[in-house]
Protein backbone atom coordinates (compact mmCIF):
# COMPACT_ATOMS: atom_id res chain seq x y z
CA UNK A 1 0.00 0.00 0.00
CA UNK A 2 2.84 2.35 0.89
CA UNK A 3 4.55 1.88 -2.48
CA UNK A 4 1.21 2.52 -4.22
CA UNK A 5 0.88 5.82 -2.37
CA UNK A 6 4.37 6.84 -3.42
CA UNK A 7 3.63 6.04 -7.05
CA UNK A 8 0.24 7.77 -6.87
CA UNK A 9 1.69 10.91 -5.30
CA UNK A 10 4.41 10.90 -7.94
CA UNK A 11 1.77 10.72 -10.69
CA UNK A 12 -0.16 13.60 -9.11
CA UNK A 13 3.03 15.65 -8.90
CA UNK A 14 3.85 15.03 -12.56
CA UNK A 15 0.36 16.09 -13.56
CA UNK A 16 1.01 19.54 -12.13
CA UNK A 17 4.54 19.91 -13.55
CA UNK A 18 3.96 20.35 -17.26
CA UNK A 19 6.86 20.12 -19.69
CA UNK A 20 8.40 23.51 -20.42
CA UNK A 21 7.36 23.26 -24.07
CA UNK A 22 3.69 22.86 -23.12
CA UNK A 23 3.56 26.43 -21.88
CA UNK A 24 4.49 27.56 -25.37
CA UNK A 25 2.35 25.01 -27.21
CA UNK A 26 0.22 27.71 -28.83
CA UNK A 27 3.33 29.18 -30.49
CA UNK A 28 4.15 25.81 -32.03
CA UNK A 29 0.54 25.54 -33.22
CA UNK A 30 0.49 29.04 -34.73
CA UNK A 31 3.82 28.44 -36.43
CA UNK A 32 3.18 25.00 -37.86
CA UNK A 33 -0.54 25.24 -38.61
CA UNK A 34 -0.78 28.87 -39.70
CA UNK A 35 2.55 30.54 -40.49
CA UNK A 36 4.39 27.73 -42.25
CA UNK A 37 1.33 26.48 -44.14
CA UNK A 38 0.23 29.95 -45.30
CA UNK A 39 0.30 30.65 -49.02
CA UNK A 40 3.26 33.08 -48.87
CA UNK A 41 5.46 30.63 -46.89
CA UNK A 42 4.20 27.17 -47.82
CA UNK A 43 6.86 26.56 -50.48
CA UNK A 44 9.54 28.72 -48.87
CA UNK A 45 12.55 27.83 -46.74
CA UNK A 46 11.83 29.20 -43.24
CA UNK A 47 13.73 29.30 -39.96
CA UNK A 48 12.48 30.53 -36.58
CA UNK A 49 14.11 30.98 -33.20
CA UNK A 50 12.44 32.62 -30.17
CA UNK A 51 14.34 32.96 -26.90
CA UNK A 52 13.68 34.51 -23.48
CA UNK A 53 16.89 35.97 -21.99
CA UNK A 54 15.43 36.26 -18.47
CA UNK A 55 14.96 32.49 -18.16
CA UNK A 56 17.53 31.28 -20.68
CA UNK A 57 14.82 29.21 -22.40
CA UNK A 58 13.90 28.88 -26.04
CA UNK A 59 10.16 29.28 -26.53
CA UNK A 60 10.18 27.90 -30.05
CA UNK A 61 12.65 26.71 -32.68
CA UNK A 62 12.11 25.60 -36.24
CA UNK A 63 15.06 24.95 -38.55
CA UNK A 64 16.98 27.28 -36.29
CA UNK A 65 20.26 25.62 -37.27
CA UNK A 66 19.68 25.90 -41.03
CA UNK A 67 21.52 28.51 -43.08
CA UNK A 68 19.75 31.40 -44.77
CA UNK A 69 20.60 34.43 -46.87
CA UNK A 70 19.70 37.12 -44.33
CA UNK A 71 19.69 40.22 -46.57
CA UNK A 72 19.88 43.35 -44.39
CA UNK A 73 19.67 41.37 -41.17
CA UNK A 74 23.43 41.21 -41.73
CA UNK A 75 23.48 44.77 -40.38
CA UNK A 76 22.78 43.34 -36.92
CA UNK A 77 26.26 41.79 -36.99
CA UNK A 78 27.66 45.05 -38.35
CA UNK A 79 25.99 47.02 -35.55
CA UNK A 80 27.37 44.58 -32.98
CA UNK A 81 30.85 45.00 -34.45
CA UNK A 82 30.63 48.77 -34.43
CA UNK A 83 29.43 48.83 -30.85
CA UNK A 84 32.26 46.56 -29.77
CA UNK A 85 35.12 48.18 -31.69
CA UNK A 86 34.51 51.85 -32.50
CA UNK A 87 34.03 53.38 -29.08
CA UNK A 88 31.80 56.40 -28.50
CA UNK A 89 32.56 58.32 -31.70
CA UNK A 90 33.58 57.62 -35.27
CA UNK A 91 37.23 57.81 -36.36
CA UNK A 92 37.11 60.80 -38.71
CA UNK A 93 40.71 60.81 -39.98
CA UNK A 94 44.36 60.52 -39.00
CA UNK A 95 46.50 63.63 -39.17
CA UNK A 96 50.07 64.80 -38.59
CA UNK A 97 50.90 68.50 -38.41
CA UNK A 98 54.30 70.06 -39.01
CA UNK A 99 55.33 73.64 -39.69
CA UNK A 100 55.51 72.77 -43.37
CA UNK A 101 52.35 70.70 -43.95
CA UNK A 102 49.23 69.05 -42.59
CA UNK A 103 49.31 65.37 -43.51
CA UNK A 104 45.91 63.64 -43.53
CA UNK A 105 44.78 60.07 -44.08
CA UNK A 106 41.21 58.82 -44.60
CA UNK A 107 39.62 56.29 -42.25
CA UNK A 108 36.48 55.48 -44.28
CA UNK A 109 34.20 57.80 -42.26
CA UNK A 110 30.95 58.05 -44.28
CA UNK A 111 29.78 61.18 -42.43
CA UNK A 112 32.29 63.52 -44.08
CA UNK A 113 30.31 66.28 -45.87
CA UNK A 114 27.23 64.07 -45.72
CA UNK A 115 24.15 66.35 -45.73
CA UNK A 116 22.67 64.53 -42.74
CA UNK A 117 25.47 65.80 -40.48
CA UNK A 118 26.10 69.44 -39.69
CA UNK A 119 28.96 68.78 -37.27
CA UNK A 120 32.08 68.13 -39.34
CA UNK A 121 35.28 67.86 -37.25
CA UNK A 122 37.40 66.67 -40.20
CA UNK A 123 36.12 69.46 -42.42
CA UNK A 124 36.92 72.03 -39.74
CA UNK A 125 40.45 70.70 -39.38
CA UNK A 126 41.06 70.97 -43.12
CA UNK A 127 39.37 74.34 -43.46
CA UNK A 128 41.33 75.92 -40.61
CA UNK A 129 44.71 74.54 -41.66
CA UNK A 130 47.29 77.23 -42.36
CA UNK A 131 49.80 74.79 -43.82
CA UNK A 132 49.57 73.07 -47.20
CA UNK A 133 47.44 69.92 -47.03
CA UNK A 134 49.04 66.66 -48.08
CA UNK A 135 46.94 63.52 -48.60
CA UNK A 136 48.57 60.28 -47.52
CA UNK A 137 46.77 57.43 -49.33
CA UNK A 138 45.39 54.88 -46.91
CA UNK A 139 46.22 51.20 -47.08
CA UNK A 140 43.00 49.72 -48.41
CA UNK A 141 42.24 46.11 -49.31
CA UNK A 142 38.58 46.63 -50.22
CA UNK A 143 37.34 47.00 -53.76
CA UNK A 144 34.71 49.59 -54.69
CA UNK A 145 31.94 46.96 -54.50
CA UNK A 146 31.42 44.14 -52.04
CA UNK A 147 31.83 40.45 -52.82
CA UNK A 148 28.69 38.99 -54.35
CA UNK A 149 26.98 42.32 -55.10
CA UNK A 150 24.81 42.74 -58.19
CA UNK A 151 26.96 44.51 -60.79
CA UNK A 152 23.93 46.00 -62.56
CA UNK A 153 22.98 48.00 -59.45
CA UNK A 154 25.95 50.36 -59.90
CA UNK A 155 23.63 53.37 -60.46
CA UNK A 156 21.05 52.53 -57.78
CA UNK A 157 20.97 54.78 -54.71
CA UNK A 158 21.40 51.88 -52.27
CA UNK A 159 24.77 50.74 -53.67
CA UNK A 160 27.31 53.60 -53.49
CA UNK A 161 30.94 52.74 -54.05
CA UNK A 162 33.19 52.08 -51.04
CA UNK A 163 36.43 53.96 -50.51
CA UNK A 164 38.90 55.29 -47.97
CA UNK A 165 37.49 58.81 -47.80
CA UNK A 166 33.82 59.17 -48.75
CA UNK A 167 32.61 62.61 -49.77
CA UNK A 168 28.89 63.56 -49.85
CA UNK A 169 28.02 59.92 -49.13
CA UNK A 170 29.52 59.02 -52.53
CA UNK A 171 26.26 59.92 -54.29
CA UNK A 172 25.15 62.79 -56.50
CA UNK A 173 21.83 64.26 -55.36
CA UNK A 174 19.25 65.44 -57.85
CA UNK A 175 16.24 67.68 -57.25
CA UNK A 176 13.62 68.42 -59.90
CA UNK A 177 10.78 70.91 -59.48
CA UNK A 178 8.74 72.36 -62.31
CA UNK A 179 11.18 73.19 -65.10
CA UNK A 180 14.22 73.27 -62.83
CA UNK A 181 16.66 70.41 -62.27
CA UNK A 182 19.76 70.75 -60.13
CA UNK A 183 22.48 68.27 -59.20
CA UNK A 184 24.79 68.44 -56.22
CA UNK A 185 27.77 68.47 -55.71
CA UNK A 186 28.15 71.21 -58.28
CA UNK A 187 31.19 69.60 -59.92
CA UNK A 188 28.72 67.38 -61.81
CA UNK A 189 26.43 70.21 -62.95
CA UNK A 190 28.05 71.04 -66.31
CA UNK A 191 26.89 69.61 -69.63
CA UNK A 192 29.81 67.18 -69.74
CA UNK A 193 28.37 65.38 -66.72
CA UNK A 194 24.65 66.10 -66.64
CA UNK A 195 21.73 66.01 -69.07
CA UNK A 196 17.98 66.45 -68.57
CA UNK A 197 15.14 64.96 -70.62
CA UNK A 198 11.36 65.08 -70.54
CA UNK A 199 9.03 62.09 -70.86
CA UNK A 200 5.42 62.64 -69.83
CA UNK A 201 4.79 58.89 -69.69
CA UNK A 202 6.97 58.41 -66.61
CA UNK A 203 5.37 57.76 -63.23
CA UNK A 204 8.39 58.98 -61.25
CA UNK A 205 11.72 60.72 -61.69
CA UNK A 206 14.25 58.55 -63.55
CA UNK A 207 17.91 59.03 -62.64
CA UNK A 208 20.65 57.18 -64.51
CA UNK A 209 24.44 57.09 -64.91
CA UNK A 210 26.79 55.68 -67.49
CA UNK A 211 28.34 52.45 -66.35
CA UNK A 212 31.94 53.59 -66.80
CA UNK A 213 31.81 57.37 -66.35
CA UNK A 214 30.29 60.09 -64.21
CA UNK A 215 27.83 61.04 -66.90
CA UNK A 216 24.35 61.46 -65.36
CA UNK A 217 20.94 61.82 -66.94
CA UNK A 218 17.60 62.78 -65.43
CA UNK A 219 14.25 62.19 -67.11
CA UNK A 220 11.11 63.77 -65.70
CA UNK A 221 7.38 63.94 -66.33
CA UNK A 222 6.55 67.53 -67.23
CA UNK A 223 3.02 67.18 -65.87
CA UNK A 224 4.28 66.36 -62.39
CA UNK A 225 4.77 69.66 -60.55
CA UNK A 226 5.86 68.16 -57.22
CA UNK A 227 9.37 68.35 -55.79
CA UNK A 228 11.20 65.13 -56.69
CA UNK A 229 14.55 63.96 -55.35
CA UNK A 230 16.93 61.24 -56.41
CA UNK A 231 20.39 59.91 -55.59
CA UNK A 232 22.90 58.40 -58.01
CA UNK A 233 26.21 56.85 -56.90
CA UNK A 234 29.21 58.37 -58.62
CA UNK A 235 32.45 56.66 -59.55
CA UNK A 236 34.86 57.49 -56.75
CA UNK A 237 38.08 56.79 -58.66
CA UNK A 238 41.50 57.02 -57.06
CA UNK A 239 43.47 59.52 -55.00
CA UNK A 240 43.56 62.12 -57.79
CA UNK A 241 39.75 62.06 -57.99
CA UNK A 242 39.48 62.39 -54.22
CA UNK A 243 41.78 65.41 -54.26
CA UNK A 244 39.70 66.99 -56.99
CA UNK A 245 36.54 66.64 -54.91
CA UNK A 246 38.22 67.98 -51.78
CA UNK A 247 39.76 70.93 -53.61
CA UNK A 248 36.45 71.76 -55.26
CA UNK A 249 34.85 72.06 -51.83
CA UNK A 250 37.70 73.44 -49.73
CA UNK A 251 39.02 75.81 -52.40
CA UNK A 252 42.52 74.87 -51.27
CA UNK A 253 45.42 73.22 -53.00
CA UNK A 254 45.97 69.59 -51.93
CA UNK A 255 48.85 67.34 -52.96
CA UNK A 256 49.54 63.63 -52.64
CA UNK A 257 52.38 62.34 -50.51
CA UNK A 258 54.83 60.22 -52.44
CA UNK A 259 55.82 56.79 -51.19
CA UNK A 260 59.17 58.04 -49.96
CA UNK A 261 57.82 61.23 -48.41
CA UNK A 262 55.28 60.06 -45.85
CA UNK A 263 55.36 60.43 -42.07
CA UNK A 264 55.77 57.26 -40.06
CA UNK A 265 52.39 55.71 -39.16
CA UNK A 266 53.09 56.24 -35.45
CA UNK A 267 53.34 59.99 -36.05
CA UNK A 268 49.67 60.39 -36.84
CA UNK A 269 47.05 61.45 -34.32
CA UNK A 270 43.43 60.32 -34.42
CA UNK A 271 40.66 62.85 -34.92
CA UNK A 272 37.31 61.64 -33.63
CA UNK A 273 34.06 62.56 -35.36
CA UNK A 274 30.35 62.31 -34.60
CA UNK A 275 28.86 60.02 -31.90
CA UNK A 276 28.51 56.46 -33.19
CA UNK A 277 24.78 56.21 -32.53
CA UNK A 278 24.07 59.11 -34.86
CA UNK A 279 25.37 56.87 -37.64
CA UNK A 280 24.07 53.55 -36.33
CA UNK A 281 20.47 54.74 -36.02
CA UNK A 282 19.97 55.66 -39.71
CA UNK A 283 21.99 52.59 -40.66
CA UNK A 284 19.38 50.44 -38.93
CA UNK A 285 16.22 52.53 -39.40
CA UNK A 286 16.50 53.17 -43.13
CA UNK A 287 18.76 50.17 -43.70
CA UNK A 288 21.59 52.30 -45.06
CA UNK A 289 23.93 49.96 -46.91
CA UNK A 290 26.65 52.55 -47.33
CA UNK A 291 26.85 53.35 -43.61
CA UNK A 292 26.99 49.63 -42.83
CA UNK A 293 29.83 48.88 -45.23
CA UNK A 294 31.89 51.85 -44.12
CA UNK A 295 31.36 50.86 -40.47
CA UNK A 296 33.32 47.63 -40.91
CA UNK A 297 35.95 49.54 -42.87
CA UNK A 298 36.29 52.14 -40.09
CA UNK A 299 36.79 49.35 -37.54
CA UNK A 300 39.68 47.99 -39.57
CA UNK A 301 41.21 51.42 -40.11
CA UNK A 302 41.04 52.10 -36.37
CA UNK A 303 42.53 48.79 -35.26
CA UNK A 304 45.19 48.16 -37.92
CA UNK A 305 45.54 51.37 -39.98
CA UNK A 306 44.45 49.26 -42.94
CA UNK A 307 40.97 49.35 -44.44
CA UNK A 308 39.72 45.80 -44.85
CA UNK A 309 36.21 44.45 -44.34
CA UNK A 310 37.54 40.89 -44.47
CA UNK A 311 40.03 41.61 -41.69
CA UNK A 312 37.32 43.04 -39.42
CA UNK A 313 35.03 40.06 -40.00
CA UNK A 314 37.83 37.55 -39.37
CA UNK A 315 38.76 39.33 -36.13
CA UNK A 316 35.16 39.33 -34.87
CA UNK A 317 34.69 35.65 -35.68
CA UNK A 318 37.83 34.74 -33.74
CA UNK A 319 36.99 36.91 -30.73
CA UNK A 320 33.52 38.18 -29.83
CA UNK A 321 31.75 35.70 -32.12
CA UNK A 322 33.88 32.63 -31.41
CA UNK A 323 31.10 30.88 -29.50
CA UNK A 324 28.26 31.32 -31.97
CA UNK A 325 26.04 28.22 -32.28
CA UNK A 326 26.88 27.99 -35.98
CA UNK A 327 29.75 29.39 -38.04
CA UNK A 328 28.29 31.93 -40.47
CA UNK A 329 29.56 32.78 -43.92
CA UNK A 330 29.82 36.53 -43.49
CA UNK A 331 31.24 38.60 -46.34
CA UNK A 332 29.92 42.17 -46.18
CA UNK A 333 28.46 44.76 -43.84
CA UNK A 334 25.16 45.54 -45.53
CA UNK A 335 23.70 42.21 -46.60
CA UNK A 336 23.69 43.11 -50.29
CA UNK A 337 25.73 39.99 -50.97
CA UNK A 338 24.05 36.68 -51.75
CA UNK A 339 27.13 34.95 -50.31
CA UNK A 340 26.12 35.70 -46.71
CA UNK A 341 24.75 32.70 -44.81
CA UNK A 342 23.52 32.82 -41.19
CA UNK A 343 21.25 30.73 -38.99
CA UNK A 344 18.33 32.08 -36.93
CA UNK A 345 20.00 31.01 -33.69
CA UNK A 346 23.14 32.95 -34.67
CA UNK A 347 21.04 36.11 -34.75
CA UNK A 348 19.42 35.22 -31.44
CA UNK A 349 22.85 34.68 -29.92
CA UNK A 350 24.23 38.06 -31.02
CA UNK A 351 21.04 39.92 -30.14
CA UNK A 352 21.05 38.31 -26.70
CA UNK A 353 24.63 39.37 -26.08
CA UNK A 354 23.77 42.91 -27.14
CA UNK A 355 20.79 42.89 -24.79
CA UNK A 356 23.01 41.74 -21.95
CA UNK A 357 25.79 44.23 -22.71
CA UNK A 358 24.02 47.48 -23.61
CA UNK A 359 21.04 49.29 -22.06
CA UNK A 360 17.77 48.23 -23.67
CA UNK A 361 16.77 51.88 -24.04
CA UNK A 362 19.78 52.44 -26.29
CA UNK A 363 19.20 49.28 -28.31
CA UNK A 364 15.50 49.96 -28.83
CA UNK A 365 16.35 53.43 -30.14
CA UNK A 366 18.80 51.94 -32.64
CA UNK A 367 16.38 49.33 -33.99
CA UNK A 368 13.29 50.30 -35.99
CA UNK A 369 9.98 49.86 -34.21
CA UNK A 370 6.39 49.75 -35.43
CA UNK A 371 5.40 52.72 -37.57
CA UNK A 372 9.01 53.90 -38.01
CA UNK A 373 11.82 53.37 -40.49
CA UNK A 374 11.55 50.16 -42.47
CA UNK A 375 8.69 49.08 -40.14
CA UNK A 376 6.60 52.18 -40.78
CA UNK A 377 3.72 50.13 -42.23
CA UNK A 378 3.87 47.29 -39.70
CA UNK A 379 3.57 46.54 -35.97
CA UNK A 380 1.57 49.65 -35.13
CA UNK A 381 1.42 48.52 -31.48
CA UNK A 382 5.21 49.05 -31.38
CA UNK A 383 5.97 45.82 -29.52
CA UNK A 384 8.94 44.88 -31.69
CA UNK A 385 12.32 46.55 -32.10
CA UNK A 386 13.76 44.69 -35.04
CA UNK A 387 15.78 44.82 -38.25
CA UNK A 388 14.16 43.98 -41.53
CA UNK A 389 15.87 42.34 -44.47
CA UNK A 390 14.75 42.11 -48.08
CA UNK A 391 16.24 40.70 -51.26
CA UNK A 392 14.44 39.02 -54.13
CA UNK A 393 13.01 35.83 -52.59
CA UNK A 394 14.30 36.74 -49.11
CA UNK A 395 12.48 38.34 -46.18
CA UNK A 396 14.01 38.53 -42.70
CA UNK A 397 13.11 40.04 -39.35
CA UNK A 398 15.22 39.72 -36.20
CA UNK A 399 15.24 41.67 -32.97
CA UNK A 400 13.37 42.12 -29.71
CA UNK A 401 9.71 41.57 -28.85
CA UNK A 402 8.12 42.86 -25.64
CA UNK A 403 4.87 41.02 -24.86
CA UNK A 404 1.74 42.45 -23.26
CA UNK A 405 2.86 40.89 -19.98
CA UNK A 406 6.20 42.71 -20.35
CA UNK A 407 8.31 39.68 -21.18
CA UNK A 408 11.26 40.44 -23.43
CA UNK A 409 11.95 37.93 -26.19
CA UNK A 410 14.78 37.75 -28.69
CA UNK A 411 13.66 36.37 -32.03
CA UNK A 412 14.69 35.71 -35.61
CA UNK A 413 12.43 34.75 -38.51
CA UNK A 414 14.25 34.14 -41.79
CA UNK A 415 12.41 33.30 -45.01
CA UNK A 416 14.22 32.33 -48.23
CA UNK A 417 13.11 31.14 -51.65
CA UNK A 418 9.57 32.44 -51.40
CA UNK A 419 7.74 33.15 -54.65
CA UNK A 420 5.23 35.65 -53.31
CA UNK A 421 5.34 39.36 -52.62
CA UNK A 422 7.61 40.52 -49.81
CA UNK A 423 4.64 42.36 -48.34
CA UNK A 424 2.58 39.17 -48.12
CA UNK A 425 5.42 37.39 -46.32
CA UNK A 426 5.89 40.28 -43.89
CA UNK A 427 2.16 40.42 -43.09
CA UNK A 428 2.09 36.70 -42.35
CA UNK A 429 5.09 36.98 -40.02
CA UNK A 430 3.50 40.04 -38.43
CA UNK A 431 0.34 38.07 -37.67
CA UNK A 432 2.38 35.29 -36.05
CA UNK A 433 4.40 37.64 -33.83
CA UNK A 434 1.29 39.62 -32.90
CA UNK A 435 -0.32 36.47 -31.52
CA UNK A 436 2.72 35.93 -29.29
CA UNK A 437 2.58 39.53 -28.11
CA UNK A 438 -1.12 39.29 -27.26
CA UNK A 439 -1.07 35.93 -25.40
CA UNK A 440 2.14 36.23 -23.41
Amino acid sequence: MRSFRIVLSGCLLLSFIKPVSAQYGPIKKWAEEELLTSAPLKQAHTGISIYEPATGKYWYNYQEDHYFTPASNTKIFTLYTGLRLLGDSLPALRYFRTDAALYVKGMADPAFLHPDYKVQPAWQLLQQANQPIVLVPAAIENKRFGSGWAWSDYADYYQPELNEWPVYGNVARVRHHGDSTVIWPRMFSDTLHFSVHRNDQLEELLTERDERSNRFSVTYNGNDKSVQDGEIPFITGGSEDLIYRLQDTLHKQITIATAGNQPAPASFSLLRGIPVDTLFQPMMHRSDNFFAEQTLMMCSALLWDTISTARTIAFMQKSYLANLPDTPKWVDGSGLSRYNLFTPRDFVSVLSDMYKTYPSQRLYALFPTGGKGTLKNYYKQQFVHAKTGTLSGCVALSGYLVTKKNKTLVFSVLVNNHNNSATAVRRTVESFLTQIWEKY
